[in-house]
């Protein structure tokens, strides 16, 4: 299989875990039972794990790498405050859509990554889909729930919306890695941008939804997604 080709069907796979959790919380809604709150928040909560593990172990030290410090400050306060003003206006204008842009404000700008780390034949490429499908498989779960509760819009409609989403997977990785490979310090620009973006997420959306009043078996689930993470970046990228 050629490279291009391997990259097309990694970042599929990874988009794919979108509508793969909206399926799950389908069920959900479908079946009360299945699922326990205690077992909703805590696939909540695994998905702020792996947003966090993407941060902490792919997108911040690969990116700073790459640039100097004022650019790389520049770039994460830039997505830290870009993000507060994007949640702030799909707040106001309570569109089904505000949800479908929050998921893509991640995973386009980590598909690109993915791409332009395997054109120019950097490891973190792979562990960078791990990490993807990790977080886009909680992310489509709570995302669904929301949608199917706020938006008038049939079940079917919205799966179909995400899987359109999985498609621009393919679409941003490849974009990564034949055009914006050579560009390497805005890719690492894009990457630290991202990276506070996912942080404004968790703490902003994700936490709050995976906070149980008694017990703490969803803020293990945080623990657990981080430690996929971790476990996933030992194995492809040892010391």
């Amino acid at each position: 299989m050629t490279e291009y080709l391997y990259v097309t069907l990694l970042s599929l796979i990874a988009g794919a875990a979108m509508p793969a959790g909206a399926l799950l919380a389908r069920l959900d809604l479908l079946h009360p039972s299945f699922l326990t709150p205690h077992a909703r928040k805590f696939v909540v909560a695994f998905g702020g794990g792996a947003l966090i593990s993407a941060v902490a172990l792919v997108l911040v030290p690969d990116g700073a790498s790459k640039l100097a410090m004022t650019p790389a400050v520049l770039c994460f306060a830039g997505g830290g405050v870009f993000f507060y003003f994007l949640d702030k206006f799909m707040r106001q204008f309570k569109s089904s859509a505000g949800q479908l842009v929050a998921m893509l404000s991640d995973f386009v700008p980590e598909a690109i990554a993915l791409g332009a780390a395997f054109a120019v034949g950097e490891g973190t490429g792979l562990i960078l889909a791990l990490l993807m499908v990790l977080q886009n498989f909680p992310e489509g779960f709570n995302a669904y729930e929301e949608l199917i509760k706020s938006a008038d819009l049939s079940p079917n409609k919205v799966l179909l919306a995400f899987c359109g989403l999985a498609l621009v997977g393919p679409v941003s990785a490849l974009t990564g890695y034949f055009f914006l490979a050579q560009y390497y310090e805005f890719v690492a620009g894009l990457m630290l941008f991202a990276s506070a973006g996912i942080l404004y997420l968790v703490f902003q959306d994700v936490a709050p939804e995976a906070k149980a009043k008694r017990g703490g078996l969803p803020a293990l689930g945080s623990v657990a997604g981080f430690l996929l993470g971790l476990m996933g970046h030992m194995v492809l990228m040892p010391a």
